[in-house]
């Protein structure tokens, strides 16, 4: 039988996320996607009528901040360096997600059940 955790418990987990936290490296949110551009010159095998061959492939970065989408293309020799940075940036989301669940469950515990402590009456 599983029992519920308590707040001292849920309390270290948030703590155990805090370091986690505070030990990440440089982060970017977004993604990698791999694009092959027509170059519009005449004459150009990416022009080609029956077999066109589009130049590439190329590392694009896509992602969106403070509302505006973005999109960049990443160097062949700097992709391996984004890739690290994005895969920090997912860790720190599930940090973030994790230390939010886990606010509410100590808030129910403190706030929402019947074990909270009611302030003093004056």
């Amino acid at each position: 039988m599983k029992t519920k955790p308590s707040l001292k418990e849920l309390e270290e987990q948030i703590r155990v996320i805090q370091k986690k936290l505070s030990a990440l490296e440089p982060m970017h949110p977004g993604s990698i996607s791999l694009q092959y551009q027509v170059c519009g010159r005449t004459g150009c095998k990416c022009q080609h009528p029956t077999h066109p061959q589009r130049h590439g492939p190329y590392c694009k970065l896509s992602y969106v901040h403070r509302g505006k989408k973005i999109c960049r293309f990443v160097r062949a020799d700097s992709v391996d360096q984004m890739k690290t940075r994005l895969d920090t940036y997912k860790a720190f989301r599930q940090l973030i997600d994790s230390w939010i669940e886990l606010s509410i469950r100590t808030a129910r515990i403190q706030f929402f059940s019947g074990a909270a402590e009611k302030p003093p009456r004056k």
